[in-house]
């Protein structure tokens, strides 16, 4: 009981190792990414911090862009989650990247924009969207240094910016195609080993689960083999002790109908006896050696053997499951007992033929027979009734006073037996 409050209490929610293993770096990548940002912005300023634009120094403008840009991308980076509030950040990196190019000497501008980019690959799952802001920051790139020759050296040839520009774009794409194919390496490899992982654990379960499901049907059939021996072997000996007792009773009146109790009585502890005996078997998991038509034999050879009745048979040899298998055997032990002990049978005709996709059984003596409505329950008839609908069978009788019994019984075919 215990052990089953501690397996379904409720546990805090908690982020899988690989998930916290991603954040993490994603984390250390964002501060990789902010200091390259300031380094560079440090180095833009000392390198420009002598030169002159338009009788300005340079450093009055470099500097608090510097800051600003610096303000903005620590904002954007840590105190911002989601994409569209970026957005207007974004924006201003833009202006402030084209307000450096302008007033530096624009060589270490593309090391700013890969610091963007980083921080936007690390906070992207989708490559589409990677690819779509490397293009755009190229294009962006461009423009700024468009701008800025026209400014500064008042030149707009496409050629000699393209020229200019064209290493700095070589590292953005080189930038692009490591990180990105870095990043979904590592995504990838982490989702294998979480995939890895879970299949690993599903598969532990599954294997408590079998050993549970075998434990689970080793004691229902425990116990389905305990219900047989209560109420066939338990009620077999109560009907030997009650037939022998009747046949004391009459000894001396009716010799006849006493030593017919008495061979009744010892057929039915020769079944009694093997019913036990296929238990004990069935418990300590030894299988059954003989065929379904041999185990038929055995039982017409026992209850012909000493008791004086006759029983002509004719079997086919046919292959079913245990459960089928045992009872149609119990079934024929039944039939015969019934025989002897309420239609004080002396004959019996037994067949076992397979007809089609099914097998009939028919067992038929030469008793006193009744009426048909007069059949009791006690016979064992409506249990018999009930587990061969539970096998997916049918079971009817055919009595008539002075015209003996009979047992039919069809059962369908195992599923995986061919039919002939």
């Amino acid at each position: 009981m215990n052990r089953k409050r501690e397996i379904n209490a409720p546990r805090a929610p908690q982020a899988p190792q690989e998930q916290l293993d991603v954040l993490r770096v994603v984390w250390v990548g964002k501060i990789v990414a902010f200091l390259l940002t300031a380094v560079v912005c440090i180095i833009i300023l000392v390198s420009n911090w002598n030169a002159y634009l338009l009788g300005t120094a340079a450093w009055y403008v470099l500097l608090p862009a510097s800051l600003v840009f610096l303000a903005a991308s620590a904002v954007r980076t840590w105190a911002l989650k989601s994409f569209n509030s970026k957005i207007a950040f974004y924006v201003i990196d833009i202006l402030l990247l084209l307000v450096l190019t302008i007033f530096s000497d624009g060589s270490l501008i593309s090391l700013l924009y890969i610091a963007i980019l980083s921080q936007f690959y690390l906070e992207q799952q989708s490559l589409m969207g990677n690819i779509a802001m490397c293009v755009v920051s190229i294009g962006l790139f461009l423009i700024t240094f468009t701008v800025s020759s026209a400014v500064v050296r008042a030149s707009t040839d496409i050629a000699s910016i393209f020229s200019r520009s064209f290493s700095d774009i070589i590292i953005i794409l080189l930038h692009f195609l490591i990180v990105n194919f870095s990043l979904q390496m590592y995504r990838k490899n982490k989702e294998i080993t979480a995939t890895l992982k879970e299949l690993g654990d599903t598969n532990e379960k599954l294997i408590r689960l079998n050993a549970e499901m075998r434990e689970i049907t080793a004691l229902e059939e425990r116990q389905r083999i305990a219900k047989d021996i209560h109420d066939t072997a338990g009620h077999s000996i109560t009907t030997v002790i009650m037939q022998t007792e009747a046949a004391k009773l009459i000894l001396d009146e009716d010799p006849e109908e006493a030593r017919r109790n008495i061979a009744a009585a010892n057929l039915q502890a020769k079944h009694a006896l093997e019913e036990l005996r296929e238990s004990v078997h069935l418990l300590s998991g030894a299988t059954e050696q003989l065929t379904l038509r041999e185990a038929l034999l055995e039982i017409v050879h026992e209850s012909t053997d000493g008791t004086g009745i006759t029983i002509r048979y004719e079997i086919d040899d046919v292959t079913l499951c245990d459960a089928k298998r045992r009872f149609l055997c119990n079934s024929l032990k039944e039939g015969i007992s019934n025989g002897l002990r309420h239609g004080s049978a002396t004959a019996f005709w037994f067949s076992f033929k397979r007809e089609g996709g099914r097998v009939a059984f028919l067992l038929s003596d030469n008793g006193t027979g009744m009426e048909i409505g007069s059949l009791k329950e006690g016979f064992g008839l409506s249990g018999m009734q009930k587990r061969a609908a539970a096998l997916g069978g049918d079971v009817w009788f055919a009595t008539e006073p002075d015209e003996g019994f009979e047992v039919h019984i069809l059962l369908p075919l195992d599923g995986g037996e061919e039919t002939k």
